[in-house]
């Protein structure tokens, strides 16, 4: 039996959609986005990269903090005078914690450096002075550890909006595409759909760690800073207990006090 020729309006519609042929890959995606999606995508990449080195930053410096934390309160709850601590820590690489505590001691020590102090009045203002250069310590040390929280918070507030821009502007070059072909087949809608649901993934790609990475990392922050006071009030207890026993021993002595169990201030 012959072959049956085929209808001419079929032919022309297999060579339409060969010509609408595109690379669904995501690389083929974003080279045949148009410069505005492009920037979209390029962005919004830039943004998850940049969060996750942050991400990997901040945990890592994190668990580092922990760690020295654990081992310098140990040493600090030991017995072990906290003037040999401050002679032995003051020349290492400072964390927060040994700022704190180094900022507590050079102030004690410039109040103390003529005699402790008898009257009352005085040794509340040295405590206060103490107490405040430890807590301006903590406010510096906490805003340096804050550093990129800003930008994680942006990104997750914001890349979902940014991917959503771009998704309009795809279905924009979609309905641009069927006006200018008069054909709404799929081989013409789909491109500019992909590139549009494409943006809109890269913007969750982006936002959803950094949301969650801020959200655990606010509350280490809150919990770090929690513990720098808690180790302001201590000392600034201890320094109390060692100028209460200065005053029972009604005498300004400019030596070392014992202000607890084999514990010395200055």
């Amino acid at each position: 039996m012959a072959n049956e020729a085929a209808p001419v309006g079929a032919v022309e519609n297999v060579a339409d959609l060969g010509s609408y042929t595109h690379d669904m890959s995501m690389i083929g995606l974003f080279l045949q986005a148009d410069m505005i999606v492009k920037s979209v995508m390029f962005m919004l990449v830039f943004a998850s990269i940049w969060s996750w080195a942050i991400i990997l930053s901040k945990r890592s410096t994190l668990k580092k903090l922990n760690r020295k934390a654990n081992i310098f309160e140990d040493s600090f709850w030991s017995g072990e005078p906290l003037d040999k601590i401050y002679q032995r820590v003051k020349n290492s690489k400072q964390d927060p914690l040994l700022s704190t505590f180094a900022a507590g001691m050079e102030e004690w020590q410039a109040g103390v450096a003529g005699g402790v102090p008898s009257k009352e009045s005085l040794q509340a203002s040295l405590r206060q002075r103490v107490e405040r250069a430890m807590a301006v310590t903590i406010n510096r040390e906490m805003n340096a550890l804050e550093r990129g929280m800003t930008f994680l918070a942006s990104v997750g507030s914001t890349a979902p909006f940014i991917g959503l821009f771009g998704t309009v502007w795809g279905i924009m070059n979609s309905f641009s595409s069927i006006a200018a072909t008069n054909n709404t087949s799929l081989a013409v809608v789909a491109p500019g759909i992909a590139e549009a649901l494409f943006a809109t993934a890269l913007g969750l790609v982006a936002a959803i760690p950094a949301s969650i990475f801020y959200n655990v990392f606010s509350t280490s922050l809150n919990r770090y800073a929690g513990r720098l006071e808690a180790f302001t009030d201590e000392y600034s207890a201890i320094l109390s207990r060692h100028l209460d026993s200065q005053d029972r021993n009604g005498g300004s002595s400019t030596g070392a006090g014992t202000s607890g169990p084999g514990r010395k201030v200055a």
